[in-house]
C-alpha cells in the first residue's frame, strides 16, 4: 500500500500568506488560489483592488497545474509555440500564474494566481509555494 503527503489546513494558510506578502510588497491587487492535487478549491483570497473575474481565473490556472502536474506557463507556451491543438484540452487557465506543489516528488496540490502580468502572477505563485518546500 502507498502512502500520500496531503495538504493540512495550516499548510494553506501558510501557502496564502507567503503569495499574500509576495504581493503585498509589490503592490500587486491578485487572486490567490490553493488547490489540492485534484485540482478541487481548499481555499481562495482576493485581495483588495483585485478584479472579481481573476478568482476564477486564479482557481483555473491552480486546478490546470494540479492536474497537470506542471506549471500552467508550459501549457501556455505549447500553444503559443503552434500546438494549438491543446486547446481542446480538457483543461481551463492554460495561462501562467499556477504552479504545482511538489513534497516527496508527488503533486499535493497547487496555487493559481490571477490579476497582474503573467510573469507577476509565477512570481507570487512561487513565492507561495516556497513556504511548504
Amino acid at each position: 500500500m502507498q502512502t500520500k503527503s496531503i495538504l493540512s489546513q495550516t499548510d494553506v494558510i501558510q501557502v496564502l500568506d507567503a503569495a499574500q506578502k509576495e504581493a503585498d510588497s509589490n503592490g500587486w491587487p491578485v487572486t490567490i488560489a490553493v488547490t489540492d492535487d485534484g485540482g478541487h478549491l481548499l481555499a481562495l483570497r482576493r485581495l483588495d483592488g483585485a478584479a472579481p473575474f481573476s478568482a476564477d481565473v486564479a482557481t483555473q490556472k491552480a486546478r490546470s497545474a494540479a492536474l497537470g502536474r506542471k506549471e500552467t506557463q508550459i501549457f501556455e507556451e505549447m500553444i503559443n509555440s503552434g500546438r494549438t491543438a491543446f486547446v481542446s484540452a480538457p483543461l481551463q487557465g492554460l495561462l501562467s500564474g499556477g504552479v504545482p506543489i511538489i513534497v516527496d516528488d508527488h503533486v499535493v496540490g497547487a496555487v493559481g494566481i490571477s490579476g497582474v502580468k503573467p510573469d507577476q502572477d509565477v512570481q507570487i505563485a512561487k513565492a507561495g509555494v516556497s513556504a511548504i518546500g
